[in-house]
Order: structure tokens, then sequence, then C-alpha cells
């Protein structure tokens, strides 16, 4: 007779995002099945390329504008202080077109520093991956969160300095294409750390990828942008939100790694962008006690 298992457990699964045909690559043996997934670089943050063609940007361009207007016009639900950092980078430029340009810059810069430092002894052999996973391991869309580079040996990484064997992640910040994204609390360690923030610094003072532009959106901002421009879109054709729905554009925390202070949401741009941490709101509570944090005007 079969007998009640008393241990009880309600593991959590995870959908991978849909890839086509291609998500299952093949089958090795009757447990092991090889999968194709997207993986999101931890700590970076590319412009994006979500407009998928120019024509697709110029109607970001328009949004972007509009948008201005109604900040200006006092209908945004933005404080004093973004308002006047963020009007100059809509109002300026082709926001929209300007991102998607160095979207796909940065997308080929990646491709080809992937095919060179992938390439084994200059030959056509390819070096294997080597990935280091975030806690959780997958984001909200399914995609595994890590560091990514290429797989040495333990004899070749004696020879090598830290930054020779660096991470793709790091050869981004390098490039100018990808803007320092930390988030709490996949933090870099104590020795790559400092090597992230000189290295962000540096490509930003030799005006490297989109920083040969000064009034560049990175990534984050633009996703901002977009929702804080659907919001006021709402408010503006007379519809109620919630104080929670009209500042939903704009999430999380941002701390000074300089000095542990702890900022609003609409304060990041008071701290240089290299030591910028960010934190989710969930996660404040527990990254003031870990990081001994100090909590400024939240």
């Amino acid at each position: 007779m079969l007998k009640t298992a008393q241990i009880l457990w309600q593991p959590t699964g995870q959908n991978l995002p849909s890839l086509g045909s291609k998500s299952l690559v093949d089958i090795s043996d009757g447990d092991t099945p090889n999968i194709r997934m997207p993986i999101r670089m931890l700590s970076i943050d590319t412009p994006e390329v979500t407009a998928r063609s120019l024509k697709g940007a110029t109607k970001i361009d328009k949004k972007f504008k509009q948008l201005a207007t109604w900040i200006r016009e006092g209908k945004a639900p933005v404080s004093q202080t973004f308002q006047e950092y963020i009007l100059p980078k809509l109002e300026s430029k082709a926001a929209g077109t300007l991102q998607y340009k160095q979207g796909k810059e940065a997308s080929a810069y990646y491709k080809t520093k992937a095919e060179e430092r992938l390439k084994k002894n200059n030959s056509t052999k390819h070096r294997k991956l080597f990935i280091r996973m975030a806690h959780p391991p997958f984001d909200h869309y399914g995609r595994l969160l890590a560091y990514v580079a290429p797989s040495y040996s333990y004899k070749e990484r004696q020879t090598m300095s830290r930054h020779e064997r660096a991470t793709f992640n790091l050869d981004m910040i390098e490039s100018g294409w990808a803007a320092p994204f930390i988030l709490y609390p996949n933090i870099p360690g104590e020795l790559d750390l400092p090597l992230f923030i000189e290295t962000a610094v540096n490509a930003k003072a030799l005006n490297k990828g989109q920083y040969q532009d000064p009034l560049s959106l990175p990534g984050y901002e633009y996703r901002m942008c977009e929702k804080l421009y659907d919001i006021t879109k709402r408010i503006v054709s007379g519809e109620t939100l919630s104080a929670q729905s009209k500042m939903a554009w704009r999430s999380r925390y941002c701390v000074d790694m300089r000095d542990r202070r702890l900022v609003g949401p609409e304060q990041y741009m008071n701290i240089p962008e290299a030591y910028r941490l960010w934190v989710w709101p969930n996660d404040v509570a527990e990254a003031i006690g870990k990081l001994n944090l100090v909590p400024i005007n939240l």
C-alpha cells in the first residue's frame, strides 16, 4: 500500500522567453536537453533598440517632444529637480532616434568584441563561456542574469591581469556603449568593483561610445521617459490616477557608493553615474541594514 509522503515542497518555476524554433537546440540524452536562452548581463545598461527601426524611432522623437511640453506646462508628475535635469535631453535632440542609433552601435560593438575574445589563440576554434549567475538567477522577463566572460584555463589565468580576463560586461562599460547599472544585491566583488568604477569614469571622461553626446539618455532613463509619457498622456486625457500610479514611471532608489547616502528615485542625478547603486523598493530595508546606508530626504 502506498503511504503518504511527509515531505511537502512547492517549488517555483520560470517560463523562458520565446526564441522560436531554436529554443530547444538538441537533446544529448534522456535527462539533458540543450537550450538556447537570452542572458541579461548584470551591472550594465546599453541604449535600447525597442523602436525596431528608424521610422519607429521618429515616433519616439515626437512622443518625447510632447512629453517635454507637458513637463514645462506642469502636467507631468515630476519634481522640479528632475524637470530641470531631463528637459535638455528631451528638447535638444531627436532623443528616440539617437537612442536607436546608439543601441545599434552598441550591439555591433558587442558582436565584434565577442568574436575577437572568443577566438582561441587566433585560430578558428572558439572558447567556451564562463557565466556567473545572479541571485535570483532570472529577471521578470525570464532572462538569465549573469556576468559573462570567455573561459580561460587555470594556467592562462595565472599570467593574465584582472582586466585582461574581464567580463564582456566590463568590455561594454569600457567601450562607452553601456552605462553602469549596478543593481542591489548583485554588486561586483571587492576586487572587481573598483575596476568597474574606474573603467566607467574613464569611458565618460574620454567621451567614448554614447558619451560622445553629453545629452544621451542611458537606457534606464529612456525607459523611464517612455513610462512617464504614457502616464502623463493618461493624466492629460482626463483620467484619474492614484498617487502610486502617477509615480510608477520611477521605482528604484539610488545609493552613492562613495559615502553610502541613499536618495529617492528622483534624486539619482546628483550622484555621478559611475557611483550609482540602484535598489528596488522591496530591497531598501535590507540594503540599509547590510550596507549601513544613510537615508537622505526619502
